[in-house]
């Protein structure tokens, strides 16, 4: 426990945060050199054409006899629920901000969100090898923001690996090892999900206390689903088998189970004979953007169905009802957390479910 450290790079959009991922993966040997490419934790098509992060993606790695489990997360405000998801997941957060671009409104949105889980802060300026860095005013612009001294804020490039080696030492350094549980049954937090059509669903866990070893009898406790754990596993990135997760790891269960609902971020995995009550969860975020989805003919709409219900199995933000429309036939009003979102959702549609679809205007509703 005390050899491991959680952590989350946090920062606004385009700030460098998947490249400077790729220089740790490269500093700490986790991807060999000839296997390396742009965005490796960005696994999507889409991602890698935008160069944005859309869904959050765990790594583990090793570094001077330290586990250390990053998870990547998405910069953009449309996806800040699954940035506070990963939040919940760890002890601290490198606070990211470009030298060329400064503390931007989502820098601040994101620091607050780590603040309120109590994390401890790594300030980091990046890009600094840009031609347009202004590295000292944005230096003072982070110090300001976090009350911190100046030299407290380390230099990176993403692009070069300058400072990466040193940004790792002040992770061991600065963010807590987790906290030891006194408690010996297994329980972890569900923090990310995805479905496989042979898998079913893979759950992606923090362990909270004990452990957990393949062909355990498992529950999810909100659900009340039991399952048995057909695999267990760690990110590196690729997905890795091992014999057992103990307490304060991050990694995987393959649940088996293919049935829609039973998977919910939040929700607490424990033992079937644990009695105890599940760890208190996330909220469900509330759309902001809707807009009504109807297939160019009406011989698709169970197929959209289908599509709809898959997307909702990795996609937990999104929303649908079935609505009609006495021109455009049956369909569905869908709610999103912004206009990327569904920008991203849509197109996931078409090119995923092979859908032809009708997006209408979309409609907008404030952020409470």
């Amino acid at each position: 426990m005390k050899n491991i450290r959680n952590f989350t790079i946090i920062a606004h959009i385009d700030h460098g945060k998947s490249t400077l991922a790729d220089r740790m993966l490269e500093v700490t040997h986790t991807v060999e050199k000839r296997k390396m490419k742009d965005q490796v934790l960005d696994s999507m098509d889409l991602e890698r054409e935008r160069g944005i992060t859309i869904k959050m993606q765990p790594v583990s790695m090793q570094h001077d006899g330290y586990l250390l489990n990053l998870i990547d997360t998405p910069g953009h405000i449309d996806f800040s629920y699954e940035v506070s998801r990963a939040l919940k997941a760890v002890e601290g957060s490198v606070l990211l901000v470009d030298a060329t671009q400064g503390v931007q409104a989502q820098t601040m949105s994101v620091l607050e969100m780590a603040r309120s889980f109590g994390h401890e802060i790594i300030p980091v300026v990046n890009k600094v090898d840009s031609p347009y860095a202004r590295v000292s005013e944005v230096k003072e612009e982070v110090a300001k923001l976090l009350e911190c001294s100046e030299d407290e804020i380390l230099e990176t490039s993403g692009k070069t690996g300058d400072g990466v080696k040193e940004l790792l030492d002040r992770v061991i350094e600065k963010i807590p090892a987790p906290q030891e549980n006194s408690d010996e049954k297994f329980k972890s937090l569900v923090f990310d999900f995805e479905y496989s059509n042979h898998q079913g669903m893979i759950v992606y866990i923090r362990t909270i206390s004990g452990s957990v070893k393949k062909r355990d009898n498992l529950v999810f406790k909100i659900a009340n689903k039991k399952f048995v754990a057909n695999d267990i596993g760690i990110f590196t990135p690729e997905p890795k088998s091992v014999s057992e997760l103990k307490e304060g790891e991050i990694g995987y269960i393959v649940t088996g189970i293919k049935e829609a609902g039973v998977a919910s971020v939040g929700d607490t995995i424990t033992d079937e004979n644990n009695t105890d009550k599940a760890f208190a969860g996330y909220e469900k975020p509330a759309p902001v953007v809707w807009a009504s989805i109807y297939p160019e003919s009406q011989d698709d709409f169970d197929e959209l169905k289908r599509a709809l219900l898959k997307l909702e199995l990795t996609d937990s933000s999104l929303t649908f009802e079935e609505e009609s429309s006495g021109i455009l036939g049956r369909g569905f009003r869908c709610g999103f957390l912004g206009m990327l979102h569904l920008e991203i959702a849509t197109e996931r549609l078409r090119r995923e479910f092979n859908l032809s679809i009708i997006v209408t205007i979309p409609t907008i509703t404030d952020r409470k």
